[in-house]
């Protein structure tokens, strides 16, 4: 069991801006999407632009909260596929739904960094910014389970 958890708190410290309104299963690759940052924290980047690639944390807000109890699923909702933990999946369907992704950042103006491949809808609110840094932030011995890697 484990012991009594500390209380979070969150705070949005921006909102993602592109055409993407309705979740899919698309091809996010070339989506340009502007993370616009709150005006207060715009110093915060300063630097940030001299990095090829972010690292984005944002909440799926639009996620049902009925969608984060299943504890086990086929991964990418394929029947074929071995049914996982949740957590052994890239499900947005999770406890608390926190999306993370590695981003190009294409420019930076002001509080408003324009970037491409972020997977995250119009509206959705970003928790964090990190830059992404080669070797740190990849892992060379990395290993993955068949089900992935035969994909």
């Amino acid at each position: 069991m484990v012991d009594e958890l500390p209380p979070m708190s969150l705070k949005a410290i921006g909102i993602v801006r592109n055409g993407v309104k309705q979740p899919s299963r698309r091809d996010w690759t070339e989506v340009v999407s502007e993370v616009v940052i709150n005006p207060d924290l715009a110093e915060a980047l300063d630097g940030l632009d001299e990095f090829s690639h972010i690292i984005v944390l944002y909440w799926m807000h639009q996620l049902p909260a009925g969608k984060r109890l299943s504890l086990k699923v086929h991964p990418m909702g394929k029947s074929e596929l071995p049914l996982v933990g949740r957590f052994a999946t890239r499900s947005p369907s999770r406890p608390n739904p926190v999306g993370k992704a590695i981003v190009r950042l294409l420019e930076r103006r002001g509080n408003i960094l324009k970037v491409k491949g972020l997977d995250a809808l119009d509206g959705t609110p970003v928790i964090d910014i990190k830059p992404y840094i080669p070797g740190y932030d990849s892992a060379t011995d990395a290993k993955a389970p068949p089900w992935i890697t035969n994909q």
